[in-house]
């Protein structure tokens, strides 16, 4: 079959730790994602993270990183948990969901 092309699709699955909650990272997040093209949600976890998945091209996906690992102003990103998953094309946009 070869190797996946830059531009193929894919669905990225984030856990991200810090000062994540309180500080607007689920709006940012949404503009962010949408600004790009992504399908898929971002969610507060009970513990304290936040949780999004997106789906789209994988330039796109590796730019949506970046910004996860920097969050908007008033946050502070200690880590992200990364998986890189196959896409299932579930999503019609991206929004804001409450676990």
């Amino acid at each position: 079959m070869g190797e996946p092309k830059p531009t193929d699709q894919a669905r990225l699955h984030a856990v991200v730790e810090g000062i994540v909650q309180g500080v607007n990272f689920r709006y940012y997040t949404v503009r962010r994602a949408r600004a790009l093209g992504l399908t898929g949600w971002v969610a507060n976890r009970w513990d304290g993270t936040v949780e999004t998945v997106a789906e789209g091209p994988r330039p796109a996906l590796r730019e949506f990183l970046d910004f996860l690992h920097e969050g908007p102003p008033a946050a502070h990103v200690t880590h992200v948990a990364v998986q890189w998953e196959e896409p299932t094309g579930e999503f019609t946009d991206f929004r804001i969901i409450y676990l």
